[in-house]
């Protein structure tokens, strides 16, 4: 059995820690470019943050109610149907995570070698080596992950911090606040609305990995909930609050045409150094995020293991560390591949839908389990998420969304990425059948 060695701050890590990594230091001119004023970018920050709450708010009651190792594989597999947990792990395997720690250790590499004047051709030895040492930290014992994730999550807290509070003392732009550009048709505008949620949402993706570790949180009935709600919560702050100082320091025009918006921010407000503060920020927010994606989803495949419908080695905790060691091995393995061959990027593009089908699947399971044990079946003290029906069928709509706009904007790798997650449908059945 897992230990529950996670209290309610490590959890809070947990969800912070996997919502926060690069983007938020670069991708905001993205939403910029594309809303015609400072009022809407921020409101489009704060929508998006509202749509992450409410996939917490659901998350957090499906947590209470199942606080078991795999998370969201255990609801779409009870929920909904044994094959639909599986493609998620499988999704989660093949592509989604491991790709994931390839693109984020690369992020990794490239800005510590930044800071560092350190030369380009290290930037994939690096890569490797920093997903070899923080998978040897959390093959020892979640407790280790988790106290590495925690120190992570501070520094990176504390340079947004930092470059939050020194952005509101530094000169503004002129007329930040009020400055826009031609308005758009109200059509148009909607149209545009929607596309600058993309990026925000795929910012604001992450909450789940607590739910991954249920089995392993003390007290979850109480802890997971509390966790999911003030994580996702914090991170709305610093969000909206780190829009808030890119515009008034560059103006809305300013903003969406530099890709590098922190590093102008830092440059102005601490001069020649601001470029190595903010290399040294995205090195060490993206490392804690690389340590919580080695943490936590090796969870989904043990529990697919477990339930015998994958590898059976992984479904075996370490006698010792109580951790599913074969499953870090394994997608820390093929995370490492995927930085070798420099396909990940390519992977990552087929399949950047899938994330928000499952999340509008996995919420959609709440109205399942509300039928099958209603509120007055459940203990007093019971989390319920807040809004429910309405909260949970606008946030599956926002997922459904999403979908299509990825669809829409690549539909050939949205393709290939249905075609990749298609093909665990026969290893479901032929390790069903073994089983059977």
């Amino acid at each position: 059995m897992f230990r529950r060695a996670l209290g309610p701050f490590d959890a809070t890590m947990v969800v912070i820690g996997g919502i926060i990594g690069a983007g938020i230091f670069i991708s905001p001119y993205i939403v910029a470019a594309r809303l015609e004023s400072p009022e809407l970018v921020l409101g489009a920050w704060i929508a998006g943050g509202a749509i992450a709450l409410a996939g917490a708010f659901s998350y957090a009651e499906l947590g209470a109610l199942f606080p078991k190792a795999g998370g969201q594989y255990v609801y779409l597999r009870d929920g909904l149907h044994p094959l639909a947990g599986f493609l998620y792990g499988w999704a989660l395997l093949l592509v989604i995570e491991s790709g994931a720690v390839a693109a984020v250790a690369i992020a990794f590499a490239t800005y510590a070698l930044r800071f560092a004047h350190g030369p380009d051709a290290g930037r994939v030895p690096l890569a490797i080596a920093a997903i070899i040492v923080l998978s040897a930290i959390n093959y020892v014992g979640v407790k280790p992950g988790s106290r590495v994730l925690n120190v992570l999550v501070v520094l990176k807290v504390a340079a947004l911090a930092i470059l939050i509070g020194a952005g509101f003392f530094a000169a503004a732009h002129p007329g930040w606040l009020h400055e826009g550009r031609a308005a758009a048709d109200s059509p148009a505008a909607i149209v545009a609305f929607g596309a600058a949620l993309v990026p925000i949402l795929f910012s604001y993706g992450g909450w789940q990995n607590a739910n991954y570790v249920a089995e392993e949180i003390d007290d979850p009935a109480r802890n997971l909930p509390l966790s999911l709600v003030a994580g996702t919560v914090a991170v709305i702050v610093i969000y909206v609050t780190t829009n808030i100082v890119y515009i008034r320091a560059l103006g809305l025009t300013g903003l969406a045409a530099t890709t590098t918006p922190a590093a102008d921010v830092a440059s102005r407000v601490f001069g020649g150094t601001g470029d190595a503060f903010v290399s040294a920020a995205i090195a060490v927010s993206t490392f804690g995020f690389l340590n919580l994606s080695i943490l936590a989803p090796t969870r989904v495949y043990y529990a697919m293991a477990a339930d015998g419908v994958f590898v059976p080695a992984l479904a075996r905790l370490h006698p010792r560390f109580q951790t599913p060691g074969a499953a870090i091995v394994v997608q820390s393995a093929w995370s490492c591949a995927l930085a070798l061959s420099g396909t990940y990027d390519r992977l990552l593009n087929y399949v950047v839908f899938a994330d928000w089908i499952f999340f509008g699947l996995t919420v959609g399971t709440l109205f399942v389990f509300r039928s099958r044990l209603p509120r007055e079946a459940r203990a007093a003290a019971a989390y319920h998420a807040p809004g429910y029906p309405i909260v949970q069928a606008l946030f599956c709509a926002a997922a459904a969304g999403i979908v299509l706009s990825v669809v829409r904007a690549d539909a050939g790798s949205a393709a290939r990425g249905a075609a990749l997650i298609a093909l665990g449908v026969p290893v479901f059945y032929y390790y069903s059948r073994i089983r059977t």
